[in-house]
């Protein structure tokens, strides 16, 4: 049976002379029952770090294992294995780096330091990913040393290859049945028959950390010469001729991005794919994004040509998807299945990898930006407390050798939907369709925004789903709402249904029936069918007086009555459904429709009329993060009230004036209304969570706004669009 083992993101990069350390970013440094979480998974074997940069960052004679040794003795307690990895994307403390003919001596050290101290650990990665890390900082120039030339890149790989073998050396002279755990990204390169020649040096390149490792780079090896060319010395390479570090388990690191596609027709291509090498220019796109047939592409692909290449045990090392949660649950689903299908032909598969079991930070940058830019992993740390995500559900049933389904499984990930193309490919729809009928979501408010933005992100991320308005279901109406649901058979219900403004006294009525008595029903019926839940609460039900902003744990108390319809559905709902899931939402604005505050204020302006807004405080919401991250929260099978706003309180005005100035019209002529409620006091019904800030920032959702706006709000922007 193949084993599933953990993972959590742990690179300590060099930057300039900045250290970024994945651990202390993701909080995992702070929190020693992190350990107990994952044993709680079933997770017995487990990929961690006792990185040198951390241990010795001033020298080996500064050594100071204290934070170690409370984590591994923990996790010999949990009965859970260690792989120690001894270096992560680092270029070692700050009196040295990957180029320093002294690195490998150096690295060596420190394992000998570490077997000894804890003699019980048997498997090692003493250098994560040297091929990726070499390209990534001496080719590529984001981490240090920065360099971007052949003639740094292959010494460093090799001299972080030299350096393992040093390692092994000094581990097995303290344990001599230590197994080295050889770690590297794999993927592969296609293209256009003009750059087949390029396509193929990729090719030779990919298998470096191996061959180096193996002992098979010698004088007939194609990389011999171009090594001796660009400075890397033959005694190097003659030591590792020797194959006496050959990885016991050869671990493959395989992404969504590790296959790529190189064509020199520059124009199909967005700019920032574009690149070359010295000699001619082309576009470096993903392969996935290309149209190669699926027998070609992906991990199953990947991880055959590994066993045939060495026959050696392989292992996938590390499994993680920034993405929205479904298709992360997909990516590990594709990835086990992959591994499981390539053991039944024989191969030996030993374990996958649940990796960035807390996520990771800024690696859409490669940790180059400081932008705070979060991806969660099988718990998520937005929170008090680390909290599980669908991806700790499924990783707690393949650890107890147990099979794992959701709907969202029911289709293929983005990377085999029609959508993922630079270029359109004509192909049915239901090529993505991996069961003959999907589940589905069922979005009751078919007719309003919110529902429109569901089923519109629910196609974008291939959730199958029924949009039904009021005439199919009306949520007030027990028996319509029973046959709607009998009808469709869901998973789950998502209600963006109700009354959504303030309404005049003969509509107060209305207003309590369709938000409070309708969810009300709703819920009931979803109770007892055994469905899931998403409904959508407001800031109204908070008064605004409390002069801060308002958490789940606050007591409602609404002033208005649609705010008191709110907060009396609240009631209902978690009195007939307690699993639903109840969003807090604050006013909403949107790229697709006309009816919002932000569309307003720039129509008006734009038509060269004054607008007046309110002082009140608020914490406007970008419906499409809202959407997101409402089912992310429903995947994750999340329950009670959640509060889901962009972070960040704005006076009505002051947003008005704002959006004003990035749309370069006249921010002066927003003026305040004239009475702001009693006394003309502002009340602040602005949004936080004491459960977790999972919204981007206000001011990045007003960027996107401008960027993704399909409803222009003037004649001429109407024209200059079209």
């Amino acid at each position: 049976m193949i084993e599933l083992w953990g993972g959590a993101e742990c690179t300590r990069a060099r930057i300039g002379d900045v250290f970024r350390d994945q651990s202390d970013e993701t909080g995992h440094t702070d929190r020693p029952d992190d350990l107990d979480r994952i044993a709680e998974l079933g997770f017995r074997t487990l990929r961690y770090p006792i990185l040198w940069e951390t241990v010795s960052p001033d020298g080996p004679d500064a050594a100071d294992f204290t934070w170690h040794d409370g984590r591994v003795e923990r996790l010999r307690e949990l009965g859970i294995d260690v792989i120690a990895g001894l270096c992560h994307h680092g270029s070692g403390p700050a009196h040295t780096n990957l180029l320093d003919p002294a690195w490998p001596a150096l690295l060596a050290g420190h394992a000998r330091r570490v077997a000894e101290r804890y003699p019980h650990i048997r498997r090692y990665t003493p250098v994560n990913e040297p091929l990726t890390t070499a390209r990534f900082s001496c080719l590529y120039g984001h981490w240090y040393p920065h360099q971007r030339s052949y003639r740094a890149f292959l010494p460093a790989l090799v001299n972080q290859c030299k350096a393992t073998v040093l390692a092994m050396r000094e581990i097995r002279k303290v344990r001599s049945d230590a197994l080295l755990v050889q770690t590297d990204d794999l993927g592969k390169t296609f293209s256009t028959p003009a750059l087949a020649f390029q396509a193929e040096h990729e090719n030779q390149r990919r298998w470096l950390t191996f061959d180096l490792l193996c002992g098979r780079v010698d004088r007939e090896h194609p990389w011999w010469r171009i090594m001796l060319a660009c400075g890397v010395a033959q005694g190097d390479l003659e030591m590792l001729l020797e194959g006496d570090a050959a990885p016991d388990i050869i671990g493959i690191n395989h992404y969504l991005t590790s296959e790529r596609y190189l064509d020199e027709a520059l124009h199909r291509y967005p700019e920032g794919l574009w690149g070359g090498n010295g000699h001619q220019r082309y576009a470096d796109a993903e392969a996935v994004r290309m149209p190669i047939p699926h027998e070609d592409l992906g991990p199953a692909a990947r991880l055959r040509e590994v066993w045939q290449r060495y026959g050696r045990p392989v292992a996938v090392t590390e499994v993680h998807h920034g993405c929205s949660r479904d298709d992360q649950l997909r990516w590990l689903m594709e990835v086990w299945k992959a591994a499981a299908t390539v053991r039944s032909e024989g191969a030996d598969i030993r374990a996958v990898t649940v990796w960035s079991l807390f996520g990771t930070v800024d690696w859409n940058s490669l940790l180059t930006q400081r932008e705070g830019c979060y991806e969660p992993g099988p718990f998520d740390v937005r929170g008090p407390a680390p909290r599980p995500t669908v991806l700790a559900a499924a990783a707690r049933r393949l650890a107890n050798g147990e099979p794992f389904d959701h709907p969202v499984l029911d289709r293929a990930g983005w990377w085999k939907r029609q959508e993922r193309f630079y270029r359109h490919v004509h192909r049915g729809a239901a090529t993505c369709r991996l069961v003959g009928s999907p589940r589905e979501l069922l979005i009751a408010g078919g007719g309003g925004t919110l529902g429109r933005a569901f089923s519109r992100i629910c196609n974008a991320r291939g959730l199958d789903h029924s949009l039904v308005g009021r005439g199919e279901m009306d949520i007030a109406d027990p028996a319509r709402v029973a046959a709607a649901l009998d009808r469709a058979r869901p998973w789950a219900v998502i209600n963006a249904a109700g009354f959504v403004r303030s309404p005049r006294p003969d509509e107060e009525e209305r207003c309590m029936r369709d938000n409070a008595h309708g969810a009300g029903v709703l819920a009931q019926a979803c109770a007892e069918r055994g469905i899931r839940l998403l409904t959508f609460s407001s800031d109204l039900v908070f008064g605004g007086e409390k002069g801060a902003p308002y958490g789940e744990d606050d007591c409602p108390n609404p002033v208005c009555v649609y705010g008191a319809s709110k907060a009396e559905a609240e009631r209902m709902v978690r009195a007939a459904c307690p699993q639903a899931l109840v969003v807090r939402t604050s006013a909403f604005f949107g790229p697709w429709d006309r009816h919002n505050f932000v569309w307003s204020v720039l129509e008006a302006l734009a038509a060269g009329r004054r607008f007046r807004a309110s002082a009140d405080i608020v914490s406007p919401t970008y419906v499409p993060d809202l959407v997101h991250e409402s089912l992310n929260l429903l995947i994750d099978g999340v329950e009670g009230v959640w509060h889901l706003a962009n972070p960040g309180s704005v006076s009505w005005i002051d947003l008005a004036r704002r959006v004003a100035s990035i749309a370069r019209l006249d921010p002066d002529v927003v003026a305040q209304e004239e009475e702001d409620g009693p006394a003309g006091a502002p009340r602040n019904t602005t949004l936080t969570s004491v459960r977790g800030v999972v919204m981007p920032p206000l001011a990045g959702a007003l960027d996107r706004f401008f960027r993704d706006a399909e409803i222009a709000w003037a004649q001429e922007t109407a024209r200059a669009a079209g």
